[in-house]
């Protein structure tokens, strides 16, 4: 056994020995392998595997720490101790060791069935393991909460979220353009947006041209996602070129839609009062956003965080869900919201019928006048310089 040549003779031999039944040889052989090769990680954890099958799960956890210590990276030897610490009654420690795996996992399709199948155990122990915690950190802050029974605790919510491990931050992801120094706010107070309350007001009004609209000019509406062949289509092959979700633009990327809003005259003179973030080449845009029943816009960002969105809700059935980075909430006829889309968002309409929403941009109450100068200013260059190739 001690003199066999390489490491993967090793292997070979105590594998042999592992499946004849044999784990006291198979220890024997990796011990010796360890002592010629001290520098092979792999010896170790089938040394673990070994001790195991002998029932010393203290000895398996050595041999799987050895491992580790030769590579800190190692996935297999990361998930073996999580079953490990798992089997001896620690799942704490079981939720770390297999969360560190779960980081480094290579897609499912590249492992075999039963990696596959211990990485979906390690996933299963991490989320019980999170949900456990939460439960511990609200019971332990209740408390606290009580003391403050007015005070709004959304923030809480989600740093509880975030530090149990159900969810995750955050951030700003704009695609064009990220003013720093803005604050990732998913919802914003409706007291920056003193006109939302005249918007509401408007809702039958809008909703009527909109319904006319649907019957009478339903070719003014075409599919939002719209990939030009050898595009990049990523979260969006199922809805490229798809009228599961489609819209009417009144505006559109500083231009106005003459169609559309001789169609819905008043809405548009509506919007024409309202403070849109209006950049040459750019903005405003707003439209009339369908979705079909059963559809499923995907998790995705926007372009900039110099402007935010406004959501203002037209014929909404039930089950028609809205999420904001860890919010989620409830589209509500003739309720406005103005939201950061640079967070990453999604949409679901889990009813039988349409849910249509109009839509269109503000500029982000935090900039000063000078700085939305600059800001369209910058974009304009951005845009000169990279069409010019």
């Amino acid at each position: 056994m001690t003199n066999l040549p390489n490491p993967a003779a090793i292997l070979s031999e105590a594998m042999g020995c592992l499946q004849r039944g044999d784990p006291q040889t198979a220890a024997r052989t990796l011990e010796a392998g360890m002592q010629r090769f001290p520098q092979e990680p792999e010896l170790p954890l089938n040394l673990s595997l070994a001790r195991r099958m002998l029932g010393d799960l203290a000895g398996a956890l050595q041999a799987v720490d050895q491992a580790l210590a030769l590579d800190p990276y190692f996935f297999m030897a990361l998930l073996s101790k999580g079953a490990l610490l798992e089997a001896a009654g620690h799942p704490r420690l079981a939720a770390r060791a297999y969360k560190d795996a779960i980081t480094i996992a290579p897609p499912d399709d590249r492992l075999a069935p039963g990696a596959r199948q211990a990485l979906a155990r390690a996933r299963s122990v991490v989320q019980a393991n999170a949900e456990a915690m939460a439960a511990h950190l609200r019971t332990a802050t209740a408390a606290a909460r009580a003391r403050h029974p007015d005070a709004d605790m959304a923030r809480m919510d989600e740093a509880l979220s975030i530090v149990s491990g159900l969810s995750k931050p955050y951030p700003q992801e704009a695609l064009f353009l990220t003013v720093p120094r803005l604050p990732p706010i998913p919802f914003l107070d409706r007291s920056h947006f003193p006109w939302l309350a005249g918007l509401e007001n408007a809702t039958d009004m809008i909703r009527d041209e909109l319904q006319a609209a649907l019957s009478q000019s339903w070719a003014l509406f075409d599919p939002y996602i719209d990939r030009r062949p050898g595009e990049p289509v990523n979260q969006w092959a199922k809805l490229n070129h798809s009228r599961d979700w489609s819209t009417m633009h009144l505006w559109r990327d500083g231009v106005r839609n003459e169609p559309a809003c001789a169609q819905c005259p008043k809405t548009a003179a509506l919007l024409d009062e309202l403070p849109l973030a209006r950049q040459v080449g750019f903005g405003p845009t707003a439209m009339f956003s369908v979705l079909q029943p059963h559809t499923h816009i995907p998790p995705h960002t926007g372009s900039t965080n110099a402007r935010l969105i406004c959501h203002l809700p037209l014929i909404v059935p039930p089950k028609c869900l809205y999420r904001v980075g860890f919010e989620r909430r409830e589209w509500k006829l003739g309720e406005a919201f103005v939201f950061d889309d640079t967070i990453e968002h999604e949409a679901f309409n889990n009813s039988d019928e349409v849910r249509v929403v109009l839509i269109f941009d503000v500029w982000n109450p935090l900039l000063t006048p000078a700085e939305r100068d600059v800001v369209t200013a910058l974009s304009l260059a951005v845009r000169d310089y990279n069409v010019a190739g």
